[in-house]
């Protein structure tokens, strides 16, 4: 059987819950270093306290993805109750959010909202692949791409857009602005009502009708847990021996102690394998760690190529997100600190570049990417995004005058859009649709494990090498972009 082909709003409802979710992570990604700084850190310590992050999508996005993919609530359906779920507490953690008193509550809060991001967001990336036909994959994700820059340009514009209607966007010291306060509010609620629109206007298929669209997932298991049980432990032994490389490192070379993190989580993941393979041998195979393990280390050839891809595009993009409103306070607003006179002013700058990437992104997802990807294939158009993105970060170094970053944030958002339209719409169709969910989570893995390795390498690295100079982080965006775009040229479509 083949699923019914969506029309306009069949595609707008499946992922106009996308824009409201994407509100939620444009006001965080825009805003948290400025609070964060507001409340007393100082830049050294940004990426220290963006950990959080990453570490909670790593490991959400597989337990949910795997959850979701068996998970059948009556009306309710198989991957809305995770929108829903999400959605309530992302609410609410944005709600409490601008009242943190001190910055350990922030800290906190951070770690809340990105978890509850992640509950709603993985599932949404496999609703696409649920309800179309592969022939309408690459417009699914062309259309939620576009909700997704819609979404940031109105987060990112929320506090500027506050200050011109006289709302105040002074702090005193240790404190956050009205115009960020605000903004997380009306944002918490344009988040759950867009989350809830989706919910009331789909209708997800049922079990029985996605096996009649895919097959029994029976049969992909069963040849996942054959192979796992077929394996030995010597990968194991090697994440073990990778993460206390990583731990000595540390101590040799007095890095920043936040870099044992990624030392813990090698070793973690090596143990969890080991235990994995053990009970597949064993013939135990109805537990979620081994369909977990079993799934990441079977993932198909075409996976993995862009999976690399997606590591080194995600790099570029953290490094955004932590620096940019350092690098704009310092560079453009002769404001090193938050203590200084035109800080406010530099990170609500910050903002409205931001905007415009996002606005960039929604118009170049549903107009210039598909334009040259029906005429130079997807795997050439991501090419052609990824290096808009270098350009945009390498003229960071020749611009001067703050409204010539305008400019900067064209390239960024080509990239941007292309990030997150061409590896899904590649990768999409082919997929088991039964183990959608797992796969998709397993996927972003690899969005999660660079930004984790930005905020626990990244600040060693400044410190040690370019101290007080946050503008060479640029430099590194650009160059992660760089390798991305290389790392393309191995991807064959099919």
């Amino acid at each position: 059987m083949e699923k019914p082909r969506q029309g306009f709003w069949g595609l707008f409802n499946l992922s106009f819950g996308f824009f409201g979710i994407q509100i939620g992570f444009a006001l965080q990604n825009a805003n948290m270093s400025r609070i964060f700084q507001s409340l007393g850190t100082s830049i050294d310590d940004l990426p220290a306290l963006w950990i959080a992050a990453p570490l909670t999508g790593l490991l959400v996005q597989p337990v949910i993805g795997h959850m979701s993919d068996r998970t059948w609530l009556g009306r309710l359906g198989r991957r809305r109750p995770y929108f829903l779920a999400g959605a309530i507490l992302a609410t609410l953690s944005l709600f409490v959010m601008p009242l943190a008193p001190v910055l350990l509550v922030a800290a906190v809060m951070l770690w809340v909202l990105d978890a509850s991001l992640n509950i709603s967001m993985e599932p949404f990336r496999a609703f696409v692949g649920d309800m179309l036909r592969k022939d309408q994959h690459s417009a699914g994700y062309a259309v939620q791409t576009a909700f997704i820059g819609a979404g940031a340009v109105v987060g990112s514009i929320f506090p500027w857009g506050l200050e011109q209607l006289g709302v105040s966007n002074a702090a005193a010291v240790g404190g956050i602005p009205d115009t960020v306060r605000y903004a997380f509010w009306f944002g918490g609620a344009a988040l759950f009502f867009a989350v809830l629109w989706t919910i009331l206007t789909t209708r997800e298929y049922g079990p029985e009708q996605m096996a009649a669209f895919d097959g029994a997932r029976a049969e992909t298991d069963e040849t996942m847990m054959r192979a796992l049980a077929a394996r030995d432990y010597s990968s194991c032994l090697l994440w073990i021996a990778a993460g206390a490389a990583v731990a000595v490192a540390v101590r040799q070379f007095d890095l920043e102690k936040e870099v044992y993190l990624l030392g813990a989580l090698l070793i973690a993941y090596g143990v969890a394998s080991v235990v994995a393979i053990t009970l597949a041998k064993r013939g135990s195979r109805a537990n979620m760690l081994t369909h977990i393990v079993g799934d990441f280390s079977g993932m198909p050839d075409l996976m993995k190529r862009l999976a690399l891809v997606q590591f080194f595009s995600w790099s570029a993009l953290f490094i955004m997100w932590i620096y940019t409103t350092p690098v704009v306070a310092q560079i453009f607003f002769d404001a090193p600190n938050a203590a200084a006179p035109r800080f406010q002013e530099g990170a609500n700058w910050v903002t409205l570049i931001s905007t415009v990437q996002n606005g960039v992104a929604a118009i170049a997802a549903l107009t210039l990417l598909p334009l040259l990807a029906k005429r130079i294939g997807r795997t050439r158009t991501h090419i052609v995004g990824l290096l808009c993105g270098v350009a945009g970060f390498a003229s960071f170094f020749v611009i001067r005058d703050p409204q010539w970053l305008l400019v900067s944030e064209i390239g960024i958002g080509i990239a941007w859009a292309s990030i997150l339209a061409m590896p899904y719409a590649i990768l999409a169709s082919s997929l088991p649709q039964a183990k959608l969910g797992i796969y998709m989570g397993l996927f972003n893995v690899f969005v999660v494990v660079p930004q984790l390795l930005v905020a626990t390498v990244m600040g060693s690295i400044m410190k040690r090498f370019f101290p007080d100079e946050p503008i060479w982080t640029m430099a590194f965006a650009a160059a992660t972009l760089l390798v991305a775009a290389m790392a393309m040229l191995r991807v064959r479509e099919t």
